[in-house]
């Protein structure tokens, strides 16, 4: 399948950080949690598609979110921790190339992802605990990465936004 299939076949819509998205499932169960501002879900999942000429821009959560591998070409999640190390998880099924079938992204990391091979796409779940709320979603601005993380110029300018696209500053949606 192509991805333009997937994206039809699943009714995935546009995600403001880059890519496509569709919500798969969400707990019923509902926890408080002293780093979130209000009630949250257990956990939520979505499919998400990124396509080469895509970029998952550079975000922070307040939650872990652990990344599946499904179908398409191997995904690269880049990686900036609280204290600045840059690093690559290689998300997609060829064991031997370095990649892994799962990928975590621990909360509070800076994180955004590429697809490396031209012509090509990456279809991932990601699982967000407690559950994902745009609340706490922040997009990162390329300013404030590079005063933060100066020794990381190359990949902010590659995934951050130089400022956020006005459509995306009063998003409302969850997935």
């Amino acid at each position: 399948m192509k991805a333009e299939d997937w994206i039809t076949h699943l009714d995935m819509a546009a995600h403001p950080e880059g890519g496509y998205y569709k919500q798969s499932f969400v707990s019923t169960e509902k926890v408080q949690m002293a780093t979130h501002s209000a009630e949250r879900n257990l956990y939520t999942s979505i499919y998400y598609l990124l396509r080469s000429q895509d970029i998952s821009h550079f975000h922070r959560l307040k939650s872990d979110e652990l990344w599946y591998f499904h179908a398409g070409h191997g995904l690269t999640v880049h990686i900036l921790d609280a204290k600045g190390n840059y690093r690559t998880e290689k998300l997609g099924l060829d064991i031997e190339a370095g990649e892994r079938p799962q990928v975590l992204v621990e909360k509070g990391s800076v994180f955004g992802s590429s697809v490396e091979a031209e012509n090509a796409f990456s279809l991932v779940g990601c699982m967000v605990s407690p559950g994902f709320d745009f609340e706490d979603f922040e997009l990162l601005l390329q300013d404030e990465l590079l005063e933060r993380y100066p020794d990381q110029e190359h990949i902010i300018r590659k995934l951050a936004y130089e400022k956020i696209p006005g459509a995306l500053s009063n998003s409302e949606d969850k997935c």
